[in-house]
């Protein structure tokens, strides 16, 4: 940036009543917004009519008037007519590779019914000559009633003659075929390994087609790993969809490195950074090897120093706590309804758990920890707390995800801990799924099912995060559903404990500031601030004037990325 540039952004700093004054270069600022409804999401100057914009960063916001007066003769400027402007959304959960592979590898996400997965999959069989596994992504627990537990004769009536693997959409359950059993040696004889479970026929014990969380890595091998250009080409995929959707800033959340600290993901991150074409803020949080304990320790220090120093900022470790609820491998405080003592069993022995955020909090990078059952969250706020203890106050941003059950005791230590809690919104509305948790936790339980109002009235912070492609990126959607708690667009749907809706700047926020805050970006993004990146949306609708069932209504119309649209054109939002 120029001097008479950054002497400028110095004098945005002075507000007057309508705003930022600014005593701007001649040559202006490079983008001027006028005439719109601008919500800034800070707190000091939360309304504006105007942004100026100058080498990629917020230089003045204010109102129209004085911005207007920062007009240079290469200045572009927009009427943008009334529309509304907010900051540039981010996510705080992504699984890119993943969601790439999941529509590449013969996908199932269209399939509606069972009939649909063996039509999809019979059409991938044909579509792949040769004898090697056929692998794919996207069934649907709900499917399976009563615990989201497939079995392998529904894959048999495809194909007997070759490996048949298929991943749940949430990435915790394999389901294979017959051959695939065969091929692996699993057998009735086998063990379950360690943190995972070969579902069995409770009657003759044989394995009936379908591995839970660790017991994947069982068959692992079988499935090609992917290339260097296909990662790559998931990452451009991300961005583009992304950016679509008005985001610009997100966590690779698991990224997995080698002991000499080498990571073929944050190679790939490398070079679309390198060829110009990363058009959001990445960060990376390497994923914790629950096979191993505190030993790996050094080589995920080597990966993060390695990421930072090739530009990928790389400050938190996610961790994998327990599993998934109708499986029952979630943790839980107490036992699952009609299951004798089943509680579920932590990825992580507590202590180690302990042991782990303490040393990640001590090297100043955060915990994000995945955590779905009671007993799940329960133990990941006592390794924030022991890390706490242990480290005092530090400005780091622990994050606990997913929390389909929190007890109401765990509830205020979100606040009391300065940890955030990441919800997916858009998961209140799944109905089905929600239908196999309630069976598994029984009533009282299912009052504490995503409990976002209550962590927020008790002092806490959300920062949403879509974990797609588990759910749908659309940050919108997720801001309707979180003060709904009902299906996006569907005011008749019922709605999901409708008192833990939260209001529409907490919404907000939750999706833009608080998620640059647990992304390690809140001095760089997430909010309309002299200074900051220039990342913002335009919208068609204000949904600060829309009935809060059309708030999903409203499309993105231009999304900037450093003061550049990366989606959409200012003429088509000056219409």
């Amino acid at each position: 940036m120029s001097k008479l540039a950054a002497t400028a952004i110095a004098a945005a700093l002075l507000l007057s009543a309508s705003g930022a004054a600014y005593a701007a270069d001649k040559a202006g600022a490079d983008l001027i917004l006028i005439n719109a409804r601008v919500y800034t999401v800070e707190s000091g100057q939360p309304w504006a009519e105007a942004v100026a914009v100058k080498d990629g960063k917020i230089a003045a916001v204010g109102s129209s008037a004085a911005i207007g007066k920062l007009r240079g003769a290469a200045t572009k400027t927009v009427d943008l007519k009334g529309r509304l402007v907010l900051p540039a959304f981010g996510d705080a959960h992504v699984h890119p590779l993943f969601g790439a592979l999941s529509r590449s590898r013969c996908p199932l996400q269209d399939g509606k019914t069972i009939a649909d997965y063996q039509a999809l999959i019979t059409k991938c069989v044909a579509a792949a000559p040769g004898d090697g596994a056929v692998y794919g992504i996207g069934w649907s627990d709900a499917l399976f009633p009563p615990n989201g537990i497939p079995r392998k004769e529904l894959l048999d009536q495809v194909t007997i003659a070759r490996p048949l693997i298929f991943e749940s959409t949430g990435g915790h359950t394999y389901w294979l075929n017959s051959k695939a059993l065969e091929v692996a040696n699993i057998t009735r004889a086998t063990k379950d390994p360690a943190n995972g479970t070969i579902d069995r026929d409770p009657a003759t014990g044989e394995p009936v087609g379908s591995l839970q969380e660790a017991a994947m890595d069982l068959v692992k091998h079988m499935i090609p790993p992917p290339s260097a250009s296909e990662i790559q080409n998931s990452i451009l995929y991300v961005a583009d969809h992304f950016n679509s959707l008005g985001i610009v800033s997100w966590n690779d959340a698991g990224v997995e490195y080698e002991d000499d600290g080498g990571s073929a993901m944050v190679d790939a991150y490398k070079a679309v950074l390198d060829a110009g074409k990363l058009t959001s803020h990445v960060t990376v949080s390497l994923k914790w090897k629950n096979e191993q304990g505190l030993e790996q320790f050094p080589g995920l220090l080597r990966a993060a120093e390695r990421a930072n120093g090739l530009g990928i900022p790389t400050h938190t470790v996610k961790f994998y706590v327990d599993g998934v609820i109708p499986q029952k491998t979630a943790l839980m405080i107490a036992p699952y309804e009609n299951s004798g003592d089943e509680r579920g069993t932590p990825q992580i022995a507590p202590e180690v758990l302990k042991q782990a955020v303490t040393a990640v909090d001590g090297k100043g990078m955060h915990a994000f920890l995945h955590a779905i059952g009671d007993g799940g969250v329960r133990i990941s706020l006592d390794a924030v707390e022991a890390a706490r203890t242990v480290n005092g106050a530090r400005p780091t941003h622990h994050m606990i995800t997913h929390m389909n059950v929190v007890d109401p005791a765990d509830q205020p230590r979100f606040g009391k801990l300065s940890t955030f809690a990441q919800f997916q919104p858009t998961w209140a509305s799944w109905y089905d799924y929600m239908n196999l948790t309630v069976a598994a936790i029984g009533p009282e339980r299912s009052t504490y099912i995503y409990p976002a109002g209550s962590i927020v009235r008790a002092g806490g912070k959300l920062a949403y995060g879509a974990d797609w492609p588990v759910g749908g990126a659309n940050p919108l959607e997720g801001i309707e559903v979180a003060m709904t708690r009902r299906t996006a667009g569907d005011p008749n749907a019922k709605p999901l404990l409708p008192a833990e809706g939260i209001g529409l700047e907490e919404a907000i926020a939750s999706h833009t500031i608080n998620v640059a805050y647990v992304n390690g970006f809140e001095d760089v993004t997430g909010s309309i601030k002299v200074g900051k990146s220039a990342d913002l949306v335009v919208l068609d609708k204000d949904i600060f004037k829309l009935p809060v069932h059309e708030v999903s209504k409203a499309k993105v119309l231009v999304t900037v990325f450093k003061g550049r649209p990366v989606f959409g054109n200012w003429e088509g939002a000056a219409r």
